[in-house]
């Protein structure tokens, strides 16, 4: 009598999740409320922007209706989102496309 052949296992690769890796962005929306200069302020003193940087960000968010701010790590970025809602910015995350 014969032992049964084992049937050979294919092995599936288990396909890694592309944005695993990709970091998270922090946007700041612009809005009717905020002044130019608090947001350059807040960008500062919240994020540890120069004031060049600051002013720059600004006038993107300004002139194109949004700017990323920040990035990485998402717990990181979440917190810049909290900081910034307490500032009273707009301010939403995605990850990276």
């Amino acid at each position: 009598m014969t032992t049964p052949a084992a049937t050979p296992v294919e092995d599936v690769a288990v396909a890694a999740d592309p944005k695993a890796d990709k970091p998270w962005l922090c946007i700041v929306w612009d809005d009717p409320v905020n002044l130019m200069s608090y947001v350059t302020y807040v960008f500062q003193t919240l994020l540890g922007l120069g004031r060049a940087e600051a002013h720059e960000l600004m006038l993107k968010v300004h002139n194109e209706g949004r700017a990323v701010v920040s990035s990485g790590e998402r717990d990181k970025v979440e917190a810049d989102v909290k900081k910034l809602h307490k500032a009273g910015l707009w301010a939403t995350m995605q990850q990276a496309d």
